[in-house]
């Protein structure tokens, strides 16, 4: 008889999120584990627990997804399960931290597409700029862009200070090479989006981060996205279901298309998906984290 599917659900935060819950479910899991409050250093004995209590049939059967809002603390946990494993007692692991990587993988694949369709152009040919760069979601999306090739700036609301600290953290960790950069009002963003290629918009949601007046300014744009459906969007004149839609308040940038939040969540509900069931069809162990997601996203959009 085969063992039934189970994934343990590790998260830091006090609840386990319900969108990454019925997503293992979509995906095929049969049983889920959820686990809040997890700490760094209770990961590798909790992932011990879970492949030393199956065969190595039943191993097969078994993943860890790992959850949280911390980009760096979900990247940790994934390296701490990963070094408790003792082969052939291994599992897949994957880290998506309150979706910032499925989100910002179908983020920069959508933006990527939509730039080589309508201008001709790659990401190492453009620059970018990140609103909303210093929370989870922008760091990845910054992160995700820079290694493929953009040069990349993370913009941060209220202090360019932090937004450079962030950039070089994670510089240091995966070889990226981010700016950080601060945009207090609309006269700041429009000074920044002047002469930039691409804009990803990931602010919290229902704020309203790059105004028409501020697109006007923009002289070269190429593609703007925004993965805000909450009232107001975070870019004017985009709507959630643009994909290479004129950007028409970009006036001044011949060619601007926008992505807006639902064509992007699109490719993310089926990135998400299709990296839960590769954990249930896979041969070998699987460690997955943004760049995987970004490779698969690649395909999909």
């Amino acid at each position: 008889m085969e063992k039934r599917s189970i994934l343990h659900m590790l998260d830091p935060m006090p609840h386990n999120s319900p969108f990454d819950i019925n997503m293992a479910m979509d995906a095929g899991f049969e049983v889920l584990m959820p686990y809040s409050n997890v700490k760094l250093d209770s990961v590798y004995a909790l992932t011990q627990d879970a492949i030393f209590s199956r065969s190595p049939a039943g191993v097969k059967r078994t993943g860890i997804f790992i959850g949280g809002r911390d980009f760096a603390l979900a990247m940790d946990m994934l390296d701490a399960s990963r070094q408790a494993m003792v082969p052939p007692f291994e599992v897949s692991v994957f880290a998506d931290p309150s979706g910032a990587f499925t989100t910002a993988a179908a983020l920069v694949a959508c933006v990527e597409k939509e730039l080589l369709s309508h201008h001709g152009k790659k990401l190492e040919e453009c620059t970018a700029l990140v609103f909303g760069g210093t929370g989870p979601v922008g760091i990845a999306t910054g992160v995700i862009a820079s290694l493929a090739g953009a040069k990349t700036t993370l913009v941060d609301h209220l202090s360019a200070e932090t937004a450079q600290e962030v950039a070089k953290a994670y510089n240091r960790r995966f070889g990226s090479t981010l700016d950080g950069n601060c945009a207090r009002n609309d006269a700041e963003k429009a000074e920044l989006v002047a002469d930039t290629d691409i804009i990803f918009c990931t602010a919290k949601a229902g704020i309203q981060v790059i105004s028409g007046a501020v697109l006007k300014a923009a002289k070269q744009l190429k593609v703007a996205g925004d993965v805000n459906a909450v009232p107001p969007l975070g870019i004017e004149g985009i709507k959630r279901n643009d994909r290479g839609v004129p950007l028409l308040l970009a006036e001044n940038a011949q060619g601007a298309v926008g992505v807006g939040s639902l064509a992007i969540g699109n490719v993310k509900y089926q990135l998400q998906n299709t990296m839960l069931n590769l954990m249930l069809t896979t041969d070998k162990p699987l460690y997955m984290d943004f760049r995987q997601a970004f490779s698969k996203a690649r395909e999909i959009a």
